[in-house]
């Protein structure tokens, strides 16, 4: 088990510039190599301040010239909104520009908003991501592939610039489609799980079900690989975890707004914080999440990872108008006494690369 970074490249504040957004970025990412973190992930969004960042292949890419060692992934790229024959090319490119250190994620989407304005029904993303999914994977280990599909063809092609890793570099899903688990377990790939603002119980199900689909694909179910992906941080100070905690609630608010298509916009691209049906008050997401002192994260991350055995934890210390260098103190805790006191409960000596 080994853990990294998550980083949205959020905008709460519409004072704040995108080049602010991507610096702060860009050194988080820096600093997270220092501080040894196995990897680092970004987001893709469009046409709302929910994240600034359309192009997580673009991110990696940057970052590869900036660091040595880090893995850098996608988290994720949402497939409906590509072609095969740019995505694949892109992966190939960006592993070679990282000498090797790209993790694919690879997910469906949810936000209506986004593809409306890309032209792609959101109600056929779970049949195009299978689709992608499988050129992809017939792509990434042929020296020449087609495919032809309800929503994709390509033509006889072969893709000048392979990746380094071979066969190709690892791919990690996100979703809980029950074709696309089968696929995960079939193909020793990495499922994403998060929890948002809930607790642990969601992603237990979801390892459940990755677990049973193992079994009726012939699969050890013990070998499949569960990612957790997490908002977490931890503070000294009481009145920095309630603001983060507010900043998380932020950015869910914004999340099911831009997924149930209710979102009020205004400059062009600023969505407005409106509150959602059943959403947990703060003091439930207080409980929910590892936000607080080094000795609390250390017990909830520590439950977490008995109960959902992942091979890997991705924290997100920054969200919402989060201050920059808050985060970044955040991330020194976590590398330098939450990350050592969860491998010790866990009778671990060190994170262990997944």
């Amino acid at each position: 088990m080994d853990f990294g970074i998550f980083n949205i490249m959020q905008q709460r504040d519409p004072a704040k510039t995108a080049k602010q957004v991507y610096d702060e970025a860009i050194e988080q990412t820096v600093v997270a190599e220092q501080l040894g973190f196995a990897r680092a992930w970004y987001a893709e969004h469009h046409f709302s301040n929910y994240s600034l960042c359309p192009s997580p292949l673009m991110m990696c890419a940057h970052m590869a010239g900036r660091t040595s060692r880090i893995r850098l992934g996608t988290a994720v790229v949402v497939a409906p909104l590509y072609t095969p024959a740019r995505l694949l090319a892109e992966i190939g490119m960006v592993d070679t520009l990282s000498n090797g250190r790209l993790d694919l994620g690879i997910g469906i989407g949810y936000q209506r908003y986004e593809f409306e304005r890309f032209g792609v029904e959101l109600d056929h993303a779970h049949e195009m991501t299978d689709e992608m999914m499988e050129i992809v994977e017939q792509g990434l280990s042929s020296a020449v592939f087609e495919y032809s599909g309800k929503h994709f063809k390509q033509a006889r092609s072969s893709i000048s610039c392979k990746p380094i890793q071979k066969p190709a570099p690892p791919i990690w899903y996100a979703g809980g489609d029950p074709g696309h688990l089968k696929r995960v377990a079939r193909n020793g790939h990495t499922l994403f799980v998060t929890g948002v603002l809930g607790g642990v119980s969601r992603m237990k199900q979801l390892r459940e079900q990755l677990e049973r689909i193992a079994v009726e694909e012939n699969r050890d179910p013990l070998s499949v690989r569960l990612a957790v992906s997490r908002l977490a941080f931890v503070t000294k100070s009481r009145k920095d975890a309630d603001h983060y905690i507010n900043c998380a609630l932020y950015q869910q608010r914004l999340a099911v707004s831009l997924k149930m298509r209710r979102e009020k916009v205004s400059n062009d691209y600023i969505v407005q914080e409106q509150p959602y049906d059943d959403e947990p008050d703060i003091e439930t997401i207080r409980r929910n999440l590892p936000v607080g002192d080094v000795d609390t994260c250390i017990e909830k991350v520590v439950r977490m990872a008995r109960e959902l055995k992942p091979v890997h934890i991705m924290i997100q210390t920054q969200v919402g108008d989060m201050e920059h260098k808050k985060s970044l103190g955040a991330m020194e805790l976590w590398a330098g006494e939450v990350i050592p006191g969860v491998m010790r409960e866990l009778g671990l000596a060190r994170p262990v690369s997944a």
